[in-house]
């Protein structure tokens, strides 16, 4: 992914039920996303490279306030409803603020409501529209909605990347697993400052 002229990045998760230490599911991904240094690591991504992207969208995930979106929801679709996470208009499903800086790079994908970040939402065609032909992941969570956004984006024949420190995931083992031992299955997967430095080198 040399041409960042044909390359999106996808950002997934970054708000503040997730990020804030008053979010709701703050507890379910802080101690791997601590870790990985994700909201720090992709700040600087952006940084060093936002300009220069064919497209930089965030995805963020919005329910109604009753969640009548969901039908007999399960797993962390179903504990997401049970805690009341992520509803339109709260705290906790606004953007990071860490993101502001970015605001006029960054355009924003309505209507995620699960796990993939292309179901619902006119991501595909967006990305389609601008020549992207190579995606970049960023986001939480690694297991979910990263995995399951990269394997539509891989179907729908886009170049797939992941960046292991600016992703998360529920635990640290989770994290590597995902990053070694899944994604290399069918996209790429590298930290942000070798991608930094390869892009300086070809750029």
């Amino acid at each position: 992914m040399d041409d960042l002229s044909t390359t999106a990045l996808v950002l997934i998760g970054f708000q503040n039920d997730y990020f804030s230490p008053k979010g709701i599911l703050y507890d379910v991904v802080e101690e791997s996303s601590r870790i990985t240094g994700v909201v720090e690591n992709t700040v600087s991504l952006l940084t060093s490279c936002a300009k220069h992207f064919a497209l930089v969208v965030n995805t963020p995930i919005h329910f109604t306030q009753n969640y009548s979106e969901l039908k007999n929801p399960i797993s962390i679709l179903k504990v997401i409803a049970d805690v009341g996470a992520f509803k339109a208009g709260s705290y906790g499903a606004q953007t990071i603020e860490q993101l502001d800086p970015f605001n006029n790079i960054i355009e924003v994908v309505p209507g995620k409501r699960g796990l993939n970040a292309f179901t619902h939402t006119a991501l595909a065609s967006k990305l389609k529209k601008h020549g992207v032909t190579n995606i970049i992941l960023a986001g939480t969570v690694t297991s979910i909605c990263i995995d399951s956004t990269a394997r539509t984006a891989v179907e729908l024949g886009f170049n797939v990347a992941i960046l292991s420190d600016c992703t998360s995931s529920r635990t640290p083992f989770e994290q590597t697993f995902y990053c070694e031992e899944v994604f290399p299955l069918y996209a790429s997967v590298c930290e942000s400052d070798t991608f930094i430095k390869h892009w300086r080198g070809h750029g």
